[in-house]
């Protein structure tokens, strides 16, 4: 079938290698399947190929360098299978490329830079559950187009770029265009993986680093990301407060910044993310009192805010202060000292007061008598 332009056999089955003969179709446009085995090595003859998708199947070894030959590919979809080595440079030859998914896979090295310069129309880029290792690169700062990237569970290193916040696609409301969406995708979102279908996956923004060993604070520059729907830095080291600002992300659906160790309170511009649906804040350092206002009145499970010790207020057991100062002091927190201490000052005080009060009294009548004997 030398004419044949689309095949679509997922789905199935079927198991086995790839067939070679397949390298043959030279008017292939769309692939599509779920075979097994090893990918060979034969895509320098798709010439018009821009979809290919062999995704969640048990594929192993390398991802072949003659996929870098796809010169109008636009999306390529290599997830969910048993792919290992590193990415090979060849791919930076294709540059129309739309959506980029390896994720799920065992590839290892460091994540490549050139993505960033290679690829300036790239809308996804998803590498979730690898074992990339280094630093991220600054390089991804650069696709003003990119507005789902998903970096988690690697072994990532080094601080968060605060160039992130330059993706001019999550800091201004563009025109969406649904005819540059195929295929579908998961991601991280409220609390569980969901399923996008080229119908639902344009307006989804989405930044996932979590389960990564990243360190460092929170950069405020990511605040500037306006648009930004779900934000994961769950399962890392970062330290330093949450920024102030963070109220600035209004469209914020998901926000999860647990198991880290961030210090200081909740920022009171949090109360602003109207959006708000699923926050995770738990096991931190974080002390104060918890915001009650707008959605922080629908997160009433305790969980989300468990292991910071030094929280008060709804939902947790535990009460704040009567000076509402936000310190995170309790009454049930004091030692019994203290409050011994407290119960002297304060009778002591008492009977200071009462007893000027006599004296001040008895002069005021006694030594008037003493000046006017008459």
């Amino acid at each position: 079938m030398p004419l044949l332009a689309y095949l679509d056999i997922s789905f199935n089955y079927l198991y086995g290698s790839i067939p070679l003969s397949l390298g043959n179709l030279q008017n292939m446009t769309d692939l599509n399947n779920h075979l097994s085995g090893v990918i060979p090595d034969i895509w320098s003859n798709f010439k018009y190929l821009y979809y290919l998708d062999i995704s969640n199947n048990n594929f192993s070894g390398k991802i072949p360098s003659s996929i870098g030959s796809l010169s109008y590919i636009k999306f390529l979809f290599l997830g969910g299978s048993k792919l290992s080595g590193q990415v090979p440079s060849s791919l930076q030859n294709c540059t129309s490329m739309d959506t980029l998914d390896m994720g799920d896979n065992r590839l290892s090295g460091n994540l490549p830079s050139w993505v960033g310069e290679a690829m300036p129309s790239l809308l996804i880029f998803r590498v979730r559950n690898n074992s990339f290792t280094g630093h991220i690169p600054g390089q991804l700062c650069r696709l003003s187009n990119l507005h789902i990237l998903d970096l988690s569970h690697n072994k990532l290193t080094g601080i968060i770029p605060t160039c992130l916040g330059n993706l001019s696609r999550l800091k201004i409301e563009l025109e969406l265009d649904s005819e540059r969406y195929e295929g579908s995708l998961q991601v991280a979102t409220k609390g569980r993986i969901m399923e996008y279908t080229e119908t639902t996956l344009y307006p989804v923004n989405s930044l996932d680093l979590s389960s990564n060993n990243l360190s460092g604070g929170i950069p405020q520059e990511l605040t500037t990301l306006s648009e930004l729907g779900t934000l994961i830095l769950s399962r890392n080291q970062l330290t330093g407060k949450i920024p102030e600002v963070i109220g600035n992300l209004k469209d914020l659906e998901t926000l999860d910044l647990s198991h880290n160790k961030l210090v200081g309170e909740i920022p009171a511009s949090m109360v602003s993310l109207t959006f708000l649906s699923h926050l995770n804040l738990s096991f931190n350092n974080l002390s104060g009192k918890i915001p009650t206002n707008n959605q922080f009145q629908t997160f009433d499970d305790p969980s989300i805010y468990g292991g910071s010790l030094a929280l008060c207020g709804t939902p947790l057991a535990t009460k704040c202060s009567a000076s509402g100062n936000g310190n995170g002091e309790t009454l049930s927190g004091w030692d019994k000292d203290d409050e011994d201490v407290k119960d002297r000052l304060e009778k002591l005080w008492f009977y200071l007061t009462v007893t000027l009060g006599f004296f001040m009294r008895f002069w005021g009548v006694c030594g008037s008598l003493m000046i006017e004997k008459r």
